[in-house]
C-alpha cells in the first residue's frame, strides 16, 4: 500500500520557502553588524540590542501570523498570500539598506541613520509576516506520520539557503578585493539573494498548489480518525484534552531549554575560545562549520530513524549525546590552547545531536493541533525558542562576566539536561507507524 509514501520532489519544492528565509537570515546576521558598526560607528552594545530586536519581534509576529493564516482562506490557499506578500515586501526594503549604506558613507547625515534603522525594522516585520505560514505549508500538505521525514528535508532546504549565500559571499567579496578598503559597497549582494529569494518563491507558486494538496491531506487524514488528537468538545468544536495539552507545554519547555543551552554556545563560542584558550576566529569559525556540516549530513537519516524508532526516543537520544558533547567540550576546552582533533569531533557530534532534536520537534508539536491550527501550533514552537534565544544571550555573558568564562560549556549541558527531564513528561505528539495499519511503504521514501 503506497498511500503514506513521502512525495520527496513535493517536499523539496515547499522546502523553497525555508530556503528563501534562511538565506536571507544568513545574509542579515552577517552583514547587518558590519554595517552598523563600520558605516553607522555603533558600538558593541548598541549593535548587539538592535541585531536582538529580530528575535524581540519575532516572540510577537510569528504566534500572531502563524494563527492569522490558520484563519486565512482565499484561492491561493491559507499561506501562500503571506509567503507572496512577505517575500515581495523584504526584497523591496532588503535593497533599501545598501543604497542608505553607501549614502551615508559618502556623506553622513542623521537622517539617513534614522531611515536605515527605520526600514530595517520594517523589513524585520516583513520576514515575520511569513515564517510561521511558509513553515506551517509542510504540515498542511503532509500526512501526520511523515512530517519527520519532511521536515528533515525541510532543514537541508533551509541549509542550502545559507550555503548559496555563503557562496555567492566568497566569489563577489575575496579577502583580496576588500581588504584595506575604507567602505565595501554591498549593493550586488544584496541583489543577487533578493534575487534567490524571487527565484525559490516563483518556483514554489508554479509547482505547489496549496489549496489543492492542502484539502488533498485533510482528505486522507479524515480516513485517519487515529491520527487526530483533538476531541469535538460537544458544540462542534475541536479541543485538545487536558492530558495533550499537558504534553504541549512540557514539549514547548523542552524546546525553550535546549535552546538556551545550544545558543548560549553559539552566541559565546568565539568570545568564550579567545578568552580561555587564546584561540583567534579561525578555530572558533571551522568549530561552528564542522557542527554545521554535521547536521546537514545527519538531516535525511535522522528523519528515517524517527519514523522508525520514534520521534521522542530520537530527540531523546538526540539530547543526552548534546549534553555528553557540551560537557565533553569543557573539558577539551579548559585543556588546550588550541583547536584540537578531539574538538572537532566533538562538535561533528553536536551536530548530529542537534539534527536529531531539530528534525523532530516541530512535527511533534504540530501533530498535537487539528489540521486548521498548524499555524497557531508552528507559532506556539517559534515562541519557545525564539524566548530561549532572547534570553540566553543575556543570562549566559552575565554568568561568564562574574563567574568565569569556563562556565559556559557546564551552563550549556545543564539545560540540554534538563530538557531531558521535561521530555520524559511528553506523552503525545510521536509518529504513528503501526504495522497494522498496513503502512509497510511508510519506510520508503520516493525517489
Amino acid at each position: 500500500m503506497n498511500e503514506l509514501k513521502l512525495n520527496n520532489k513535493r517536499t523539496i519544492l515547499v522546502g523553497l520557502a525555508f530556503l528563501s528565509i534562511c538565506a536571507f537570515w544568513q545574509m542579515y546576521d552577517n552583514l547587518v553588524p558590519l554595517i552598523l558598526r563600520e558605516t553607522f560607528h555603533m558600538d558593541e552594545s548598541l549593535t548587539g540590542a538592535i541585531m536582538a530586536a529580530d528575535n524581540v519581534l519575532a516572540l510577537f509576529l510569528l504566534p500572531f501570523f502563524g494563527g492569522l493564516s490558520d484563519k486565512t482562506h482565499t484561492r491561493l490557499g491559507s499561506r501562500t498570500p503571506y509567503i507572496i506578500g512577505g517575500t515581495a515586501g523584504a526584497v523591496i526594503l532588503m535593497n533599501l539598506l545598501p543604497i542608505l549604506d553607501n549614502s551615508y558613507a559618502a556623506e553622513a547625515a542623521p537622517f539617513k541613520l534614522v531611515s536605515f534603522i527605520i526600514v530595517l525594522g520594517l523589513l524585520l516585520i516583513a520576514m515575520g509576516t511569513y515564517r510561521s505560514p511558509a513553515v506551517a505549508l509542510m504540515p498542511d500538505v503532509t500526512p501526520k506520520p511523515l512530517r519527520s521525514k519532511a521536515n528533515a528535508i525541510i532543514n537541508l532546504m533551509g541549509a542550502v539557503g545559507g550555503i548559496l549565500y555563503l557562496g555567492v559571499t566568497a566569489v563577489l567579496y575575496p579577502t583580496a578585493k576588500t581588504k584595506g578598503l575604507d567602505h565595501v559597497n554591498y549593493q550586488p549582494l544584496f541583489l543577487v539573494v533578493s534575487g534567490i529569494m524571487m527565484v525559490a518563491v516563483i518556483i514554489l507558486l508554479a509547482t505547489i498548489k496549496e489549496p489543492k494538496l492542502a484539502q488533498a491531506n485533510r482528505d486522507l487524514e479524515k480516513k485517519h480518525p487515529e491520527w487526530n488528537l483533538a476531541e469535538d468538545d460537544g458544540s462542534g468544536h475541536e479541543t485538545l484534552p487536558a492530558p495533550v495539552k499537558k504534553s504541549l507545554a512540557f514539549l514547548l519547555a523542552s524546546i525553550a531549554l535546549w535552546f538556551v543551552g545550544y545558543n548560549g554556545v553559539t552566541t559565546w563560542f568565539s568570545t568564550y575560545v579567545a578568552e580561555v584558550m587564546g584561540e583567534g576566529v579561525g578555530g572558533t569559525a571551522t568549530c561552528l562549520m564542522v557542527a554545521t556540516a554535521g547536521a546537514i549530513v545527519s538531516y535525511i537519516p535522522i528523519g528515517i530513524v524517527a519514523s522508525k524508532v520514534g520521534r521522542k526516543k530520537t530527540i531523546l537520544s538526540g539530547v543526552v549525546l548534546l549534553a555528553v558533547c557540551f560537557g565533553a567540550g569543557f573539558f577539551l576546552t579548559t585543556r588546550a590552547q588550541s583547536i584540537t582533533p578531539p574538538m572537532y569531533v566533538a562538535f561533528a557530534l553536536v551536530g548530529l545531536a542537534w539534527a536529531a532534536i531539530n528534525v523532530n520537534s516541530l512535527p511533534m508539536v504540530v501533530e498535537m493541533c487539528r489540521g486548521s491550527d498548524v499555524g497557531k501550533f508552528t507559532g506556539y514552537y517559534y515562541t519557545a525558542s525564539m524566548l530561549a534565544q532572547v534570553v540566553t544571550p543575556v543570562l549566559a555573558g552575565t554568568l561568564m562576566k562574574h563567574i568565569s568564562y569556563q562556565i559556559l560549556f557546564p551552563y550549556a549541558a545543564f539545560f540540554v539536561a534538563m530538557s531531558f527531564v521535561t521530555m520524559l513528561f511528553v506523552r503525545h505528539g510521536d509518529s504513528k507507524a503501526e504495522a497494522k495499519k498496513g503502512l509497510e511503504a511508510f519506510e520508503d521514501m520516493d525517489d
